[in-house]
């Protein structure tokens, strides 16, 4: 019975949707969100703004942080699917374990609510930028991200301290500025 029971359970989880860190290679990343869009698949590329000069005028464009990165939220059969028709999207994996990088889904909402707002004033870190084991444990009480937990530190860039997600060993975003008051340490 354990047996059958263990069996049920690893089919629910593989046909359970988990957040994929992937590569598209050779900055295809936008490609591969449109053709996921295209068959109803979730994805996220954290995205900001950035200043160009064109034909000598100032443009404001929306542009990836991290060429190439891109989350896909789907099924791992459906990802192995797609991975057939778009071969230049890549696994991310884990150099330690070897394993592909799958984010928790708590942790991603919560770094879409955050990378989403495209603020001006929210910094990107490479993880190993970042010690946050240094830091505490907090979740903010009101304002802008209210509800989101992080590790408030002193990051490189920035005079005050800031509340910091980071998604396992890919990317960190420090958010803008946040008044004490609205940070409640978490135990």
């Amino acid at each position: 019975m354990k047996k059958d029971e263990e069996q049920i359970n690893i089919i629910c989880k593989q046909e359970q949707s988990l957040w994929f860190a992937m590569r598209a290679t050779y900055r295809r990343e936008l490609d591969a969100q449109n053709y996921l869009a295209n068959h109803g698949i979730e994805s996220f590329i954290p995205m900001h703004y950035k200043e160009f000069i064109k034909s000598k005028q100032k443009k404001r464009e929306l542009v990836p942080i991290i060429r190439s990165l891109i989350f896909v939220h789907t099924t791992p059969e459906k990802i192995q699917a797609i991975k057939q028709h778009i071969p230049y999207l890549q696994y991310i994996t884990d150099t330690r374990s070897g394993q592909k990088v799958i984010v928790p889904e708590d942790q991603m909402k919560q770094f879409i609510a955050v990378c989403g707002t495209y603020n001006d004033q929210l910094l990107y870190f490479n993880p190993d930028e970042l010690n946050l084991t240094k830091g505490t444990r907090v979740r903010i009480c009101g304002g802008e991200f209210e509800g989101k937990e992080g590790v408030f530190i002193k990051v490189k860039g920035a005079r005050d301290k800031r509340v910091v997600i980071a998604v396992q060993g890919i990317i960190a975003v420090a958010m803008a500025t946040i008044h004490p008051d609205l940070i409640q340490p978490i135990n």
